[in-house]
Parts: C-alpha cells; structure tokens; sequence
C-alpha cells in the first residue's frame, strides 16, 4: 500500500541547543543529532546529557512500585528462608524468554537446584498466559511459589485456581491490567504509574529485572555476582519487544547494549557462550541495536516459531557449557532458516486466500486456514497489515491439542495492526466471542471458536468501518533531507556518528527515515540468502547502489524481500535507513520506500527532449483523469490522451501535436489498478497455451495490446516463454507469432519466477507500471513545465 511521505518540518534550531549536543560527544558534527531531538520534542537543553549518555542518567528505583514491590520482597524473602520451591511461568517470544533468563540467572543466586524451575508454554498448543494444566502439573511438583514474567495480569481465572491448590503467584507483566486487583501475592506491572512516569514502558523482561534488582537489594549478602550481569538478556528483550525506549527503558537498553559488546571476550565475568555464538552466526557484533533487532531477536523468536517448546532458548541463554551453547545456538540457527523459508511460502498461500476477498469493502482483514503453521502468522499478518493499511488476524485451526477430542474445534493465531487503529480496543470490544485473548495496540495472539469466527469477523470490520473516517491517513515520517554526497562524507561517518548518538532505536524513537531525491539505482542484482552451511534460503535480499547528482560514486544498499525487477529504472526520490554491516565493514543504507522523483526537483533531468530544446511553447492542459469529462468544451480544438502513457517521449508526441494546432491537450485516461508483472506473466503463458493447442497465429502489436505493454516487454515475454517450454517462432515481415510446445519442459520443480529471463520480463513490466502508476498522478504544471526546457 502507497503511504503518504511527511516531509521534515522546517524548523530553526538554536544554535545553543546544538552546542549542548556536540558538547556530549565533541568529535561528532552534531547538526543533525539536535534537528532530530528537537522534530521529536526534546527540546529542553538539561536533558540532554541524562538522554544521550547513560551514565548521566538518574535510574529509577525499583521500590517505586511500592507496596506491590514491598509484597514481592516479604514473599520471596519467604520462599528463601523456608527453602520452598519456586517455578518462573514465561512466554515464548523473545521479551518473554529474555525474562525468564533473566530470573532464572537471577534467582539461582538464592535458591538452589531442584528448588527452582521455569516453564514456558508451547506455541504450538497453548497460548499466551498461564493455563490450569501448567499450575496443576507445577502443584503436583510441589511448587510453592509461580513467578510470571511477561503475563499473567489478566489470568484471573488461573490464579484462582493456584490460590485453591495453595500456590502463591508474583505477577510480572507489562500487558494491559486487569479491571481489579487479582488474588496474588504482588503484582508489579507498570500500567499502573501515568504514562508519563519513567517506568511505564518497561517491557516484560524490563520488569523482571526491577524485580531482581530489588531482591538484590534486599538480601545483598546472598548473590555471588552483580545485577547488572543480567542487563545484556535485558537489552535483548527490550529491543525485541514493541515498547517506547523512553525512560528507564532507554536506560536499561543503552547499559545493556554496553554489556552485550562485552560478550565477544571470552574471560568476561558473567560471558555468556549461548550469546556470543549468536553474535556469530549473524555476524554483528553486539554493540548495536540493529544487532539485536535484525540478529539475536528474529534466532530467538525462531525457537518457538518452528518447534513449538522455546525452553531451549532459557538454556542457550543461560547455561556456561560452551560446547552445549554452540549446539543449542546451531539449532536456533536453523530454526531461523527455516522460519524464513516457511515464511516465504505461507504468505503466498494467505495472499493467494487474500485475494478472495474484495479488500474496497473491508476493514478488517480476517483469514482462517486448516494448515497454517500458527509459529509465522504474526509474522505474515505484520507484512499483509503493511501491504494494504489494515489490521490483519490470521487463524489456524491446525492444533495437535485439539485434535481428536470431542468439543469445538479451536483457532488460534496473531493479529497486527498498522499505525493508527489500536488493536487491542478494537479485538477486546468482542472478548466475548474469543476463549483467550492478549497483547497491546500493535500485535495479539487469541483463540476463537471456529463457529465464531463469522460473527467475530463481522462485528469487528463494522466497528471500524464506523471509525475510519475519524482515523488519521496513513503516512511515512521522513526525518532528515540529505544526499548522496552527505553519505559519503567521511565514508558517511559525520552523519553516522550523530545517528549513532540517539540509539538505541525503537518505539517511541523510530530509526531515522533519510529522504534522497531524485536519485537512481545502478548495479541491481539480488539472489536467495545462504544459511550458516551454506545452503540456500528461499528469501530474497536485493543488493544495488545508489547515485544522485551530488556524488558520482554509488553508496551501497540492500532492499530485504524484494527482487530486482521491482527497482524503477527512473529517477527516483527514495527513503533509506543508514547502518554500518558488520560482517562487510562498511556503512550502506536500508531501502524503505521508493517512489518517482518529485516533479519540481528533476524536471532537468527528465523532462529533456532534444526537439524541443529552447522552445518557449504554451500549452493550456484539460485534466479529466479525476472527473467527468466537461461536455461543454470543444472536442475540435483538442488533442485527447485517452491511453496513459508510460513514458514522456509518449506524452510528448500529444504535446507537439495540441502546440502545432494550437489547440488544447485532455487527460482523459482513469485511475485503474494497474496489473502486476506476475498477472501479466500468467496472461502471456494462457495465451501462449492457447496458440499452441489451436495453432493459430497472433500478430506481434496485437499481442501488445492484449496485453497492455510495450514491444520491449513483448520480446523480453518472449524469451521466458522459451526458457519454460515453449517455442517461439517470429516471421519479421508480417510479425506474425507462431507458439508451440517444447519437447523440453522446465522441472516442475523449479520455481518460474525465479529464472533469468522470467526476472528480466518482470523487471521490464515494473518499470512501464512504475512510469504509468507516475502519469496517473502528474500534475498539469509539470507537463507544461517540460515544454520549456
């Protein structure tokens, strides 16, 4: 889905404010580290220091909590001095695993083996939360005491049920409260400060530390090592979950960054051998955030995604054996892999299921499938919710622990939402209809009776259908205008340097979008990824350089999911991320979006036509593409483009002809949905099919037509059509077509869209599609504007 681009504000920054910025760290420039804290209302000059250096930072004490705090300590205190036995209840996402690495390495340091224990639900069959199955298992073992961490707040029905079977529970949550007080020993969950306290944002693995910090606080003769050994597991799950890094939560993040560095030596009090080999894997170095959000997060998210059980990811975590840790790091590696492969053809298979349905009258997308792994969904209702600007659920029904029994049958999955529509309100308005419900406004997980689904669906899209209108346009925030050029400066480091001052980057402090205009790409190649053995991954990375007019040489970039063809071979304005590739040592930029370059800015570079170079020409534009056709004008004295070109030399032959007349040029192509070079594709083959079958003939313009493409596209089309099994036979004269079927078939097997010339069609297509979706939208004052260059 096309968003709009919010240009940066123009905005004067004191030049005292950007001297407090440079004063923090002299060797960096400084300009655009103060223009991007002022756009996001840092403005005030003593926060500064405490902003961008963690060591000027006032942490907040964990007894700001209180008497829920108080509580914990009283009942932990307990379970200490009588030797009781204690069970961490975690969850299977990276923020939940993080924290119950962290209370497990934090409390070992006070109760002994065969005292302690941790259970984390499977993906694949239970949800989000505690369950009576766990707490009756856990009772039976004689637990004493349950410790949540990253859930629990809303389990009332569960923690009454440990109550009766004389189980203590400490909750340790950041999700959304409970409506009253649940029966529990303590609660700590910072939903209960104001929004604007340092501590309201703290993830679960956040809290979880508190949590510790203040046990380490009140028995500090017991540990045997610091708290802060924790905060490189802290930093991981912080930067992995969806929350604001403003606060103690920015502070936490930044000191366990600090940390993570540290896990390459070896001899480190409190190294981690699982950590260090993740580090490796994806070949960063730890001292990023982007280390953690594009290296460790996705490996440990991988665990429960592909089997199910993320225990093994607490022992990764966690444990000192390094030859157990590389083993444990090899199969979360692999989990990896094959998460991005199952990925890739899951979410063919729900765009195939997404486009039964018409999307112009729905609000809510809704999907439910029998063979969906429930590990992805979320993953894929994440890149459907962006594609198409609307929330997205996705439901499987394929649950082992349903399976068989005699009740109704389940679906669970995840749900997304895009920037403006909070999920959370929207899905919990029908709790009613759903067994198990939990998340914030971005991303849930549920479960929902089959037989519900309907009437769920139903209510859920008419509810915001009555919203829209109130919603906000969706829209993508650019931060900084620069070129290439400004990369370039210094290997870009003066611009990296002060990017680099406002990390760790994340909600609440998105990463800064860099607008380049009117740019173009050169060097385009992409290839499926290889795993760490050398094994190819169907998912693609596209690699290319980009160049403006400001720097001859080409900055290095890459664009994730995507293919070549969908490169425009036209000048373009573009919005990229700057990062430093670790494994390649060098900085290169993140494709984000690209879209045809501003008219205003590249007319020069465009709009050129050699015959009419030093014309002065006038030329008075009718635009009906919006509207209906005026039927008082005179048609006599118009030149009508009643076909939207796909180039300007196209264009240019209706402009000379109106000038020559001295008549008036019309706009009358529509706004459609243009086709999509994979529709085209199959359009080409069908026909090709049908020539071969009937042996009929096809001229080569006619076929053009058919198609809506040019001659160059036809050729390239051509030339699949060979490489997959046709033959192809071309009589020059009367361009007459002749198809057949080869003796020699392409291996079912191989994927067509993947072959050369296949990709080289495509590539064509997207670029005659990328130039029309341009014309469909030109302003008149540009088309005028060419005609005197």
């Amino acid at each position: 889905m096309s968003l709009d681009w919010q240009l940066p504000p123009q905005l004067e920054i004191p030049a005292e404010f950007v001297a407090a910025v440079r004063s923090c760290k002299p060797t960096v420039n400084g300009k655009y580290a103060a223009q991007l804290l002022w756009q996001r209302g840092i403005r005030e000059i003593d926060r500064i220091p405490g902003y961008l250096d963690s060591d000027k930072y006032q942490p907040t004490s964990p007894f700001a909590f209180g008497l829920e705090m108080t509580a914990a300590m009283e009942r932990l205190k307990k379970a200490y001095i009588y030797a009781e036995k204690v069970a961490i209840w975690g969850d299977f996402d990276a923020d939940g695993v993080t924290a119950t690495s962290v209370l497990w390495d934090g409390l070992r340091q006070f109760f002994g083996q065969g005292q302690l224990s941790y259970y984390i639900p499977d993906r694949m069959k239970e949800s989000h939360g505690l369950n009576i199955a766990g707490i009756k298992r856990l009772a039976a073992q004689g637990v004493n005491l349950i410790i949540t961490c990253d859930t629990g707040s809303t389990n009332i029905k569960e923690i009454e049920y440990a109550t009766k079977l004389g189980v203590d529970i400490i909750v340790t949550d950041h999700h959304t409260l409970p409506s009253q007080r649940p029966p529990v020993a303590a609660i700590i969950n910072p939903r209960y400060f104001e929004e604007s306290h340092p501590l309201f944002h703290l993830a679960g693995v956040a809290v979880a530390y508190k949590l510790m910090e203040a046990l380490y606080l009140t028995l500090p003769d017991i540990p045997q090592q610091p708290v802060e050994y924790l905060l490189d597991l802290v930093a991981i799950g912080l930067i992995a979950d969806l929350v604001k890094l403003n606060g103690d939560c920015r502070y936490l993040a930044q000191m366990g960054i600090k940390r993570l560095t540290l896990q390459n030596q070896t001899d480190l009090d409190g190294f981690r051998p699982g950590v260090n080999k993740l580090l490796q894997l994806c070949k960063r170095n730890g001292d990023r955030p982007t280390d953690i959000s594009f290296g460790i997060a996705p490996r440990i998210n991988a665990i429960s995604r592909i089997h199910g059980d993320a225990s093994f990811g607490v022992e990764l975590l966690t444990s000192k054996d390094v030859e157990r840790c590389h083993e444990l790091a090899a199969e979360t590696e692999l989990a990896n892999t094959r998460r991005k492969e199952l990925q890739k053809n899951m979410t063919l298979k729900v765009q195939a299921k997404l486009a039964e349905l018409d999307l112009s009258t729905t609000s809510v997308i809704v999907l439910v499938d029998n063979n969906w792994s429930p590990g992805v969904l979320g993953l894929i209702a994440g890149q459907i919710a962006q594609e198409h600007g609307k929330p997205t659920i996705l439901l499987s029904t394929n649950s082992e622990e349903d399976a068989g029994r005699d009740k109704a049958k389940i679906a669970r999955g995840s749900a997304r939402s895009t920037q403006n529509v909070d999920l959370y309100q929207l899905v919990n308005s029908q709790a009613h209809l759903l067994n198990s419900f939990g998340g914030h406004p971005f991303a849930a997980g549920m479960s929902i009776n089959v037989e519900n689904i309907p009437i769920f669906t139903e209510a859920i899209d008419r509810q915001l259908h009555a919203q829209i209108d109130k919603l906000p346009p969706l829209s993508i925030q650019t931060d900084l205008i620069v070129t290439v050029a400004d990369l370039w400066v210094s290997s870009g480091r003066d611009l990296f340097e002060d990017l680099l001052l406002l990390e760790p980057y994340g909600m609440g402090n998105p990463a800064p979008k860099l607008l380049i205009k009117n740019c173009h790409f050169k060097d385009i190649k992409n290839k499926n990824i290889q795993d760490f053995k050398g094994k190819t991954v169907q998912y693609i990375r596209t690699k290319f350089e980009l160049i403006d007019a400001s720097s001859g040489k080409g900055f290095p970039g890459i664009w994730w999911g995507h293919y070549e063809h969908e490169i425009p071979r036209v000048n373009c304005d573009a919005i990229v991320e700057l990062d430093y590739n670790s494994y390649e040592k060098r900085l290169e930029i993140r494709l984000i979006e690209v879209r045809p370059a501003a008219i205003v800015d590249n007319i020069h570079d465009l709009f050129r036509q050699p015959n009419l170079a030093n014309r002065q020409a006038t030329l008075e534009v009718i635009d009906f593409r919006h509207a209906p056709v005026d039927l008082d004008v005179d048609a006599a004295a118009i030149v009508w483009v009643k076909k939207c070109p796909s180039n300007w030399s196209e264009l240019q032959v209706y402009c000379q002809r109106a000038i020559r007349s001295s008549g008036k040029l019309a706009l009358d192509y529509q706004s459609t949905n243009l086709a999509s070079s994979r529709e085209i594709f199959e359009q080409l083959v069908g026909i090709a099919k049908y020539l071969a079958n009937t042996q009929e003939e096809i001229d080569l313009e006619r076929l053009a037509l058919r198609l809506d493409i040019r001659d160059r596209s036809v050729r390239l089309g051509l030339d699949a059509l060979v490489e997959i099994g046709f033959q192809v036979s071309l009589q020059e004269k009367t361009n007459l077509l002749k198809i057949v079927l080869s003796q020699s078939q392409v291996d079912r097997d191989v994927d067509l869209y993947s072959l050369f010339t296949v990709q080289k069609f495509f590539a064509a297509i997207e670029e005659e599609q990328f130039n029309r979706s341009y014309f469909l939208q030109v302003p008149t004052y540009a088309i005028q504007a060419s005609l005197s260059v």
